[in-house]
């Protein structure tokens, strides 16, 4: 159930029986040769709407633009301020608060977001308290990313090997190319897999990893592999979404 394609009256309805939305969070960066500039906010999106089908969940609009200021030396990349993810959250979330919404259950598709939206909890909790007292609504909030669980590492070691690296993965590219096979992408990379490392800002990164991959040989993609991540992943998230709900 999405919340962009409900009326005011289904959301009001969908409160009467769970009080947890499911939010997917992303990014608009580079992703190599051969993934697309929205693969993050893509993979987020397709797993949280899986999710949603699975468990019944209500699925929020996703965050397309995230924490990427690491990627700004390529073309089309996009980032917020880290203080700018946080009150974009913490307004997201204040608001379906309001309404009623006590769970709120982020998937994420970008590691750079993860610093940023872990503070942007405890901003909601302080803010929630001050303004309420003692007679605050529990909110609590979780943030899963998609691609962190022990049955996609397994299933990304079977299809990939040691190939799989750190930024541009063969997962994610696959994802998408399941998600969007009129938009696969090819290109040649030498070497197949590429360097790993760290970095510290966007012309560090460029300098070091100047096709924008890091470990990874995501010429391994295939929209195959990418159904195959998908479903275990839906199945994987939706537990710990039930678990979530459930918790005391």
């Amino acid at each position: 159930m999405q919340l962009l394609l409900s009326t005011w009256a289904e959301a009001e309805a969908y409160l009467k029986t769970s009080k947890g939305i499911i939010l997917p969070i992303g990014s608009t960066e580079q992703h190599g040769p051969n993934g697309l500039i929205g693969t993050d906010a893509i993979c987020a999106e397709v797993v949280a709407r899986g999710v949603g089908d699975a468990t019944g969940a209500m699925v929020g609009p996703t965050i397309p633009v995230g924490m990427a200021v690491h990627h700004m030396d390529f073309a089309g990349s996009m980032t917020l301020k880290p203080s700018t993810l946080i009150a974009l959250l913490r307004d997201y979330v204040m608001s379906l608060a309001e309404h009623g919404f006590e769970r709120f259950f982020f998937i994420n598709g970008h590691g750079g977001n993860v610093a940023s939206v872990r503070a942007a909890f405890y901003e909601i909790y302080a803010e929630n308290r001050a303004l309420r007292g003692r007679q605050a609504p529990e909110l609590r909030c979780t943030l899963v990313n998609w691609w962190e669980n022990q049955e996609i590492g397994r299933l990304s070691r079977e299809l990939f090997g040691g190939k799989e690296g750190s930024h541009a993965t063969p997962s994610e590219v696959s994802l998408t190319q399941y998600a969007y096979p009129e938009s696969i992408k090819t290109a040649a990379m030498d070497p197949e897999t590429a360097s790993p490392g760290g970095f510290y800002d966007a012309r560090d990164f460029r300098r070091r990893h100047p096709d924008g991959r890091i470990g990874s040989a995501p010429g391994l993609a295939t929209p195959e592999h990418g159904k195959r991540l998908f479903e275990t992943a839906v199945e994987a998230i939706s537990r710990q979404y039930g678990a979530f709900l459930a918790e005391a």
